[in-house]
């Protein structure tokens, strides 16, 4: 039989055991010797406890002639029960069934002789009151001996880390929630002797809960004593262990905390656990996301499984914040190659990195090379033929493009159509545009050339049958790169003010991972020509958003940190919409997936368009092309009559 050896038995068993434990702790000699002690020694005092610790002599010999069945009998109960498969540094709840089954098991062939057997063969007739108390006396201490070890290893774990992590002074910290999440943070954190952490105690509002010990830990009040407990206790800081909290509780909490100057955390998310990337006991800052609140997406695994697992997937603008974590989503599906096509050079180097430092055994492709670039492009799609192509490559900042309509164009507009087109001439399978809310009714160049870039996609649809291509629409992604919340932290960070365009500016607002894994479903669900639209929510203030910053920051907005409204910017609206008129948002079977079917031009118009664009980025006049824009998009709104330097400049 295999056993699953620790790893540190292992060690020792070879003779390296570490410094810092006893080397005749991690042996499993010892544990064989532990064990048959036990067993001895319960059996001999079963026999005492059944004759008052008075046994005749007739007994005290028919007893040394048992010892050894009932020994072995238990022995080989145990080996074939797989007590011995368990690696003792981890026994728990679940192990104690198969002790209980050993213990049964090898009761039973011992009554059976005792029942069985005629009175001829006493000496192998054991009392029944002996086996009963033998057998609970010798499972009992087997499961004892292991504990003890357990405790024992972790002690000298604790203390080995504790010595190398030095003395110095621990935060003095509040667990806030005592549910499961908190008693496994406070668990971790007792078997570690290298963390920074002294825990000395829970709050929970259940009042059931209330004065109740956990490892050790009581729960002494409930959130409202929060600030009350933080003083008598002299606490550093406060962590929130509770799992999916609620955005409006972690309001709550950071609230209760800041009026007493202490310092709020949470556990990680259950996303980062599940990745494998932290440890529940390494406990972050609170983040924007977590007083915003999004429902945990729920996807259809085997459909994705489908569509990615064994398929070479390529994804264009690999190296931003939906291309990289378009990438990091498709290598878990394993597919065959991951080509990653991306500009600029730094940022592929590090996606790159990432994903082969995270999955060893994927065969990632990193691609140098710009979307416009047609030769380039069709080098990649003949040398690594993708089956499925993520087009998250674009220009994205609304200001910027502003000052820059030709690139908007040239990048948006005319790359879109360059991947598109030779995604369908290599016969890829499916072909899914990165959209955004600004492409309905469109203000600005960035929008206008992505509601172009739509129109391009279902174009391409009808002239290549053999490949789904379809959109999908979302607005602002919490995090991502030259997003307004890194904008509002460098400023806080410099200690004002915070600039909001508009009071009343109001935004969508989804966070990246969420993005990207409704992306890939969308993608999977298509059969060719849908714009999909994501379920945003409820807008939120941009104006609260930096108030709650702000806060987070330790800072109280307007006293320490100033607002300062600077007015919008060219091409920016104060509130986004998810779709057209004329559109209609047909449910999906998926909760947080729509799409919004909308007639594509005709192919003659999308062809038409594109020519001219292309004209006129010869030309080079950013008026004309915004003038274009407006004539071709009868939705847009894009302002009129205003030069390059004159949007920058404003």
């Amino acid at each position: 039989m295999t056993s699953a050896v620790d790893p540190t038995e292992e060690t020792s068993a070879r003779g390296r055991s570490p410094g810092w434990v006893p080397a005749g702790l991690l042996t499993r000699r010892t544990q064989f010797a532990m064990d048959l002690a036990v067993l001895v020694a319960a059996f001999v005092l079963a026999y005492l406890l059944r004759f008052d610790f008075a046994v005749p002599d007739t007994y005290r010999t028919r007893g040394l002639i048992q010892l050894p069945v009932v020994v072995m009998v238990q022995f080989v109960t145990l080996t074939l029960c797989g007590v011995y498969a368990f690696v003792w540094r981890y026994i728990g709840l679940r192990e104690l069934g198969t002790f209980a089954r050993a213990a049964a098991y090898s009761a039973l062939p011992l009554l059976l002789l005792r029942v069985g057997l005629p009175r001829a063969f006493d000496d192998w007739r054991i009392p029944l009151s002996v086996v009963i108390v033998d057998t609970v006396l010798a499972f009992g201490g087997l499961v004892a001996v292991r504990v003890f070890r357990r405790a024992l290893y972790e002690r000298f774990e604790r203390d080995h880390r504790a010595r190398r992590a030095g003395t110095g002074r621990r935060k003095r910290t509040l667990l806030i929630g005592a549910g499961r999440a908190g008693i496994l943070a406070v668990r971790e954190i007792q078997n570690r002797g290298d963390t920074d952490i002294d825990v000395v105690g829970f709050v929970d509002d259940d009042p059931l809960k209330q004065g109740m010990v956990i490892h050790g830990v009581k729960v002494l009040g409930r959130s409202r004593d929060l600030s009350r407990l933080a003083r008598e206790l002299d606490a550093d800081q406060a962590v929130v262990t509770i799992a999916d909290a609620e955005p409006q509780t972690v309001q709550r909490i950071v609230e209760l905390c800041q009026r007493t100057r202490l310092e709020v955390r949470t556990i990680p998310g259950l996303y980062d656990l599940l990745q494998g990337k932290v440890s529940i006991s390494r406990f972050r800052e609170i983040r924007m996301e977590d007083l915003l609140g999004r429902d945990p997406v729920r996807l259809d695994e085997a459909e994705l499984e489908r569509f990615l697992t064994g398929r070479r997937v390529m994804v264009t603008g690999a190296g931003g914040s939906i291309g990289s974590e378009l990438a990091r989503q498709i290598a878990r599906y394993q597919p065959s190659h991951l080509l990653l096509f991306e500009r600029a050079e730094f940022a592929l180097f590090d996606v790159d990195r990432e994903i082969r430092h995270l999955w060893p055994g994927l065969a990632v492709v990193p691609l140098v090379g710009d979307v416009g670039d047609g030769e380039r492009v069709r080098e990649v799609f003949e040398q690594g033929v993708p089956d499925v192509v993520f087009h998250a490559a674009a220009h994205k900042h609304v200001p910027l493009m502003e000052s820059s309509p030709g690139e908007a164009v040239r990048n948006n507009v005319l790359g879109t159509e360059v991947v598109g087109r030779l995604a369908g001439e290599a016969g890829a399978e499916a072909f899914v545009l990165i959209s955004t809310d600004k492409a309905v009714r469109p203000t600005s160049i960035m929008g206008a050339s992505k509601r172009l870039a739509e129109l391009v996609v279902q174009d391409l649809d009808g002239r290549f049958p053999g490949t789904r291509y379809g959109a999908v629409r979302f607005g602002n992604v919490l995090g991502s790169a030259g997003s307004v919340i890194p904008v509002f932290q460098d400023q806080i960070s410099r200690g004002g003010p915070v600039t909001v365009t508009h009071p009343e500016m109001k935004r969508y607002f989804m966070t990246i991972p969420e993005a990207a894994q409704l992306v890939l479903q969308a993608g999977a669900m298509g059969s060719g020509g849908e714009i999909f639209v994501l379920d945003m929510g409820k807008p939120v203030s941009v104006l609260e958003l930096a108030h709650q910053l702000i806060r987070l920051s330790g800072f109280t907005p307007g006293k320490d940190i100033e607002v300062v409204f600077t007015g919008t910017r060219p091409g920016e609206k104060l509130f986004e919409e998810i779709e057209l008129e004329g559109e209609s948002m047909d449910k999906t079977r998926h909760p947080k997936i729509y799409i919004g079917r909308l007639r594509p031009y005709p192919r003659e118009t999308t062809a038409d368009a594109l020519r001219t664009l292309r004209s006129l980025l010869t030309l080079g006049d950013p008026l004309a092309i915004r003038a274009y824009l407006s004539e071709l998009l009868p939705e847009a709104r894009l302002a009129q009559g205003q030069s390059a330097d004159t949007a920058a400049a404003r």
